[in-house]
């Protein structure tokens, strides 16, 4: 068949959905996950390093009041995922809000939401990284092995807002590539062993709840909110800077949309699956926040102007004195402190061991998504063939694992948790405020093709979506907002070089027309089905 270049500038590259379609059935990914499947996958992502480890970030920047930021960050993510659920059960190939991108707004504005998605992804997992290494010495390391581990390995450089005498985080950056490797060879956990690994963190969260709510004092809450509402724009305090980092805790349930070419009936399965683990998530994230902040009290560190300090070299002499050791705002693993503050030792132990096997799992879950990301935009011809390119022996598409593995271990090792978190809630705002956009316009240019879950008043919701994005994204700190205007400047660099040359739309190729279907290694990392190859070493 003849290809025809496609016309039309850059905004004239669109792709239809039926291509799209027509593209995923021919060269796609085996279908065998389901709808319970999907919702534990989707709770496995979410439940991590947001909750684990962000809670005293947040309690930094808003204290008490970081009650109300989940408040906020939630309901940003229930409208976001209205938007997701629509157009995933639609358009149920792997590429999450790239794929809907190409298939609305057309290639240009799809490049930029691919490459953001790396700030999701990849970003994402390198904060995941730094989570399970405060855990991994706090817990593990200094209390139960009763060792000193070097504070010139267990945080990354002051200058790029690291605890005082960090240089590098070791264990972060091991545990990055460690996964990557994972991830290379094929090793995957067992459905039933994913399951376990959900309800490691389920049960444990359930274990804090019911220590620290009866213990909840009135007075701990007061004040409320000591940074204000806002912080000043560009300061990342206060209860809606507290938002925009927060939000972070609710960042995977878009990770199940990547999967939805390899679900059954994605028409049904999405929707419950991305809605499900989001409501699952979100009581859980209510309830434990009331219960730490309650029980321990959870007041900022305030600067010489009366404002919470951000993350720095101030905050990290603060926390060094001995006034402010154990103050939950400081505390490198949150939910086990409060439980050791509490006299519950052993449990808090527990908590950080949790935390300890558990996040991992998030890790590669993120890793997993990052690579079908960029399978998906390699397919399409904007990045290079050799990133698609599938293992002979592993069947896993090795190049970009091992790449993407790589970013993620860099940024672990230098960069602090809340920084790394903020930084890929930029990426996140800006996929989910496309998707908001992509479901009302298809709502238009596109009334009659069947929708198997409906957003009720999508005008309204996508409006609140976009609205609500752009609002967590204002009220990032100033250096995360820096961040994606600069990586997309970067990316169309590439773009430009690289992908309007060579894009398989561009040169007319709307369809799969080669015989040969490339064979990924079905699956998800933690999914594991009957029907799968095994294949897997």
């Amino acid at each position: 068949m003849a290809s025809t270049p496609v016309r039309g500038g850059l905004f004239g590259r669109v792709k239809p959905l039926d291509a799209i379609l027509a593209t995923a059935e021919k060269k796609s990914l085996h279908r065998t996950l389901g709808a319970l499947q999907l919702t534990l996958f989707g709770v496995g992502c979410i439940i991590g390093t947001g909750i684990f480890v962000l809670t005293s970030v947040g309690a930094q920047k808003a204290g008490p009041g970081l009650l109300i930021s989940f408040v906020i960050a939630g309901a940003v993510c229930i409208v976001a995922a209205l938007c997701y659920a629509e157009i995933a059960s639609m358009v149920p190939v792997a590429g999450s809000a790239y794929t809907y991108s190409y298939a609305v707004q057309g290639e240009f504005l799809a490049w930029t939401v691919g490459w953001a998605l790396l700030l999701e992804y990849a970003v994402g997992a390198s904060a995941v990284s730094v989570g399970w290494s405060n855990y991994f010495i706090d817990t593990v390391v200094e209390r139960s092995w009763g060792l000193n581990f070097p504070d010139w390995l267990s945080s990354g450089p002051l200058i790029l807002g690291g605890e005082a005498g960090g240089f590098i985080n070791l264990p972060a950056m091991v545990i990055a590539l460690l996964m990557t490797v994972l991830l290379v060879i094929g090793t995957s956990e067992s459905a039933k062993f994913n399951a376990i690994l959900v309800a490691v963190k389920v049960t444990a969260l359930t274990l804090f709840v019911a220590l620290t709510v009866p213990a909840i004092k009135a007075e701990n809450f007061t004040p409320f909110a000591p940074g204000g509402l806002f912080g000043g724009f560009g300061s990342g305090v206060g209860v809606v800077g507290a938002a925009a980092t927060m939000f972070f805790a609710y960042v995977g349930f878009d990770a199940v949309s990547t999967a939805a070419e390899e679900t059954k009936n994605p028409q049904r399965n999405v929707p419950i699956g991305l809605i499900g683990s989001l409501l699952i998530c979100t009581i859980f994230y209510m309830v434990v926040t009331a219960g730490a902040v309650g029980a321990m009290g959870g007041q900022p560190i305030l600067g010489a102007d009366g404002n919470p300090l951000g993350a720095g070299e101030e905050l990290s002499r603060q926390c060094a004195m001995p006034q402010n050791a154990e103050a939950l705002v400081c505390s490198r693993e949150p939910l086990a402190h409060v439980l050791h503050t509490l006299g519950y030792g052993t449990i808090g132990n527990l908590i950080g061991y949790a935390a300890f096997i558990a996040l991992p799992s998030v890790i590669l879950i993120l890793l997993f998504g990052q690579t079908r990301i960029f399978f998906v935009m390699a397919r399409d011809g904007l990045l290079p063939e050799a990133l698609s390119r599938v293992h002979p022996r592993w069947k896993t598409p090795h190049i970009v694992t091992i790449i993407t593995g790589l970013i993620v271990a860099v940024a672990a090792a230098f960069f602090p948790v809340g920084r790394l978190a903020d930084v890929a809630n930029a990426g996140t705002l800006y996929a989910f405020l496309m998707v908001a956009i992509a479901v009302w316009q298809l709502r238009r240019i596109d009334p009659h093709r069947k929708r198997a879950f409906r957003v009720p008043a999508v005008g309204l919701v996508a409006t609140l979506t976009v609205v609500g994005c752009l609002f967590l994204f204002f009220n990032l700190a100033g250096e995360a907002m820096m961040v994606l205007p600069i990586w997309t400047a970067v990316g169309l660099v590439f773009y430009a070089l690289y992908g309007y040359r060579k894009s398989h739309l561009g040169q007319g190729r709307v369809e799969v027309h080669e015989t040969e279907v490339t064979e990924l290694e079905p699956g998800i990392p933690g999914v594991d089905d009957q029907d799968r190859s095994p294949s897997r070493t």
